[in-house]
């Protein structure tokens, strides 16, 4: 199903403000399909002036659909009688209430023009299902009415204003609605909207209460600006979104003014309780510093053992010994790097190039009081989950040591580490390469078989890599002196 902008560009002269102004419409057209229990349709005019394009579609929340098939990107064309062609003509809102048949259904049909600098750009058209009608109850009559003064709204261009701005989600109509008169007291208030209330603390009726007043009484605000945003919104005048906060209840509060010939007539309040997901939000923040915390413990830990073998090398006599304590203290510490990133961020991703870059810092410095050797990073590794973040840590901190160590001969040269996107791959996974090269050490042996090694390292780097599905090679370099060592891994489980 095509968008709005790929219609409104395939078929139509608007210009990019025009598109713009119909897509704000589109962004809050819900608040009328669902007073009006009607499925909107929006029709924009094609370069030909006989013909529209249905360039976009909604239902309603609160009532049973007209349309059950999409009509989004259907065309109207030569069909002078037509309700939309009627309204973008005159410029007037079109009705008829003969309850035409669609697909077997009566339904009510009204076209809404949409005018904007000077010219029709739009035609919003209105299906109402008018199967099994009734004796409409208090709250839906309240509902049309609301819905009628935003129709009439829409034809004068009031609706939605482009100087007000609200959040993309927010309260819907069935959450609650409170109508409002031009003082902003309350004339009509839903059930949803009173449970909400008395959530807040009111027992009283709503109705001809100053909604602004009774709200700013039971859930004060903390500072003189919100107060001031809250009465701003619950008074009427202006299109806001506020929250009414105790200390037992949260109410998400959305204010839309409504306006007749540049006359303000009252506003439409939605109200949603959210109490509970404020709750779970605040249970996540809990539960998202206590993991952080974790990890800030366990690179503490993880930092303490790393000093304790390298005291324990620095009082022992044998050279393979105090060599074998340094691989794992090295090892360690790569591991805590991770978890020192991760008791930063709150995210279950990280920045992996920070974790590389302490790594090879670590290792350039044990390499520069033996050898003189230098450690650099090329391209980025970009984000990484935490689960690939600890083994990748691992990997690359055995692969530059065996640079080092045996690639270098821990004499003087440069290790390259090398950092490649190789993006989404045919089956549809992430991965990463990374390449540690050495131009200026020693060639593998002939006949090196990497699954016969007998390096604790290199099998220590497989390990991992097969842990992760991952590929790991190690080769000479095409020309020249060096190796190479190659590792593709994805960057999530």
């Amino acid at each position: 199903m095509p968008s709005l902008a790929e219609v409104v560009d395939d078929h139509t002269s608007l210009e990019p403000a025009d598109r713009a102004r119909l897509e704000l419409l589109v962004r809050q057209w819900h608040l009328l399909a669902d007073l009006a229990f009607s499925d909107l349709v929006l029709w924009v005019p094609d370069t030909d002036p006989n013909v529209f394009w249905a360039a976009a579609q909604v239902r309603p929340a609160t009532g049973p659909t007209a349309l059950f098939e999409d009509v989004v990107g259907d065309p109207i064309a030569y069909v002078p009688e037509h309700l939309v062609t009627s309204a973008f003509v005159s410029g007037e809102i079109a009705r008829t209430s003969d309850n035409k048949l669609h697909a077997g259904n009566p339904v009510d049909v009204v076209a809404i023009p949409i005018p904007y600098r000077g010219r029709i750009i739009g035609i919003l058209e209105r299906h109402t299902n008018q199967l099994g009608v009734r004796r409409p109850s208090g709250m839906e009559l309240q509902y049309v009415a609301a819905a009628e003064d935003l129709a009439a709204m829409i034809a004068e261009g009031s609706f939605p204003a482009e100087t007000e701005w609200l959040e993309p989600v927010g309260p819907h109509v069935g959450d609650g609605m409170i109508r409002l008169d031009p003082d902003g007291d309350v004339i009509y208030a839903s059930p949803n909207a009173v449970s909400a209330y008395r959530h807040l603390g009111w027992w009283l009726d709503l109705e001809d209460v100053n909604l602004a007043t009774i709200t700013s009484q039971m859930a004060p605000a903390k500072d003189d600006a919100g107060h001031d945003q809250l009465l701003e919104a619950l008074s009427g005048r202006h299109a806001r979104d506020c929250e009414a906060d105790t200390t037992v209840a949260q109410v998400l509060l959305r204010s839309i003014p409504l306006v007749r010939e540049g006359e303000r007539i009252g506003a439409v309040v939605l109200c949603k309780d959210v109490t509970d997901l404020r709750r779970r939000e605040r249970e996540l923040v809990t539960k998202d510093a206590t993991i952080r915390e974790m990890h800030h413990r366990v690179k503490n830990n993880l930092q303490t053992v790393a000093a304790l073998l390298r005291m324990q090398a620095r009082r022992i006599d044998s050279p393979d010994a105090a060599a074998a304590l340094q691989a794992a203290m090295a090892r360690v510490s790569s591991i805590a790097v991770v978890h020192e990133v991760l008791s930063q961020v709150f995210e279950k991703t990280v920045e992996f190039d920070e974790v590389a870059d302490q790594i090879l810092r670590m290792l350039a410095t044990v390499a520069t009081t033996e050898s003189a050797a230098t450690v650099r990073r090329q391209g980025s590794f970009g984000m990484v989950s935490a689960d690939v973040a600890t083994s990748l840590s691992l990997v690359l901190n055995e692969i530059c040591q065996n640079a080092i160590e045996h690639g270098l001969n821990r004499g003087p040269g440069q290790v390259d580490v090398v950092a490649e996107d190789l993006g989404d791959e045919p089956d549809g996974i992430q991965r990463l390469r990374v390449r540690v090269i050495t131009t200026q050490g020693q060639r593998l042996p002939e006949g090196f078989d990497l699954q016969t090694a007998s390096s604790l390292g290199l099998s220590i780097v497989q390990t991992m890599v097969a842990d992760l599905q991952g590929e790991f090679s190690l080769t000479n370099l095409p020309e020249g002196h060096g190796t190479q060592a190659e590792v593709t891994v994805p960057r999530g489980l």
